[in-house]
């Protein structure tokens, strides 16, 4: 099993999890984030003052898949959120070692 954490635009996240349930993935968590990368925050403006804001509002999504579907889901997620611009976000995958359901007690995975 790989862990696929997707750090994306937040205005990607509709279109993303229609995506994704369009390819059967329909178990994921979605957190909002702030974080800078190459785009180094961007300049506003706020009554008429400029400033600088260098953590720029994100959302992070996890989901958790069997090892054969890990291409499909990255696949899926570069798809939906590039624009083409600095700032799309990035992909991570990590392993998991093992899962567990509370409330039937499913391990590994048939927990997924």
């Amino acid at each position: 099993m790989k862990k696929i954490e997707a750090i994306i635009r937040p205005g990607k996240l509709d279109s993303l999890k229609d995506a994704l349930g369009a390819h059967g993935v329909n178990g994921l968590t979605v957190t909002q984030v702030i974080g800078c990368g190459k785009q180094k925050g961007q300049t506003q403006v706020y009554r008429g003052v400029e400033y600088n804001v260098h953590l720029i509002p994100k959302v992070k999504v996890e989901i958790v898949v069997m090892d054969q579907y890990v291409e499909e889901v990255i696949q899926v997620i570069t798809k939906v959120a590039r624009t083409g611009e600095i700032g799309d976000g990035k992909i991570f995958v990590s392993a998991v070692e093992n899962a567990y359901t509370i409330r039937t007690g499913a391990t590994g995975e048939n927990a997924l």
